[in-house]
């Protein structure tokens, strides 16, 4: 991967001196708001969720990175030197390679690099004002659509195993409000609900 998405031999022999592979199992954390950041995670395959939480242990999902993605919440806290401010976990079984943090500032010195980090921020950036506008204009019907769709998305598949207590979790609600909703959204046959999973139709 790192092949496909870098070509500066310069770059690319000191990622295969430093950087690490590493294999996770899927719903395994990979960090939490308050750890330190040790490495910045590219994904080579498979899917990570982002989540924001708060010290109550409230969350809300901001996005997901997919293969040749990486996370600009890590970037930042490890130029910033502080530490997590999110929660990552593995959306599915995958595999990540783990550039070390202490390098992530001297590379910049190579274009391709340099490049990739402000493509992260970009395209992260513009994630997030999508999830702010969701929330801040839009209904819940309209950000629950979205959470589920990213989901699936995600998955692969138009049926997701999630319950609604896990949907109101990443969406900062109550489960009787996702519920209620999620009925009334089954009867205008936008999802066919099942026992702890939901079609999108």
């Amino acid at each position: 991967m790192s092949d496909t998405l870098f070509t500066d031999p310069r770059l690319l022999d000191e990622i295969r001196r430093y950087a690490r592979v590493k294999s996770v199992k899927r719903d395994t954390i990979l960090i939490t708001p308050g750890e330190e950041v040790l490495f910045i995670p590219i994904v080579l395959h498979g899917v990570l969720r982002i989540v924001r939480q708060n010290e109550e242990g409230k969350e809300i999902f901001l996005y997901h990175l997919y293969p040749g993605q990486t996370c600009a919440m890590a970037i930042n806290c490890c130029q910033a030197h502080k530490e997590s401010i999110v929660k990552a976990i593995a959306e599915d079984d995958t595999e990540i390679l783990q550039m070390p943090v202490n390098l992530v500032e001297d590379w910049l010195k190579y274009p391709e690099w340099k490049f990739f980090v402000n493509n992260t921020y970009a395209a992260r950036f513009a994630e997030l004002i999508g999830v702010i506008d969701l929330i801040a204009f839009s209904n819940m019907d309209k950000q629950v659509l979205h959470y589920i769709q990213e989901r699936a998305k995600a998955a692969g598949t138009k049926i997701i195993s999630i319950t609604h207590q896990q949907i109101a979790d990443e969406l900062h609600t109550h489960r009787e409000a996702i519920s209620r909703l999620l009925r009334t959204m089954e009867q205008k046959n936008m999802f066919r609900l099942g026992r702890n999973n939901i079609e999108l139709i």
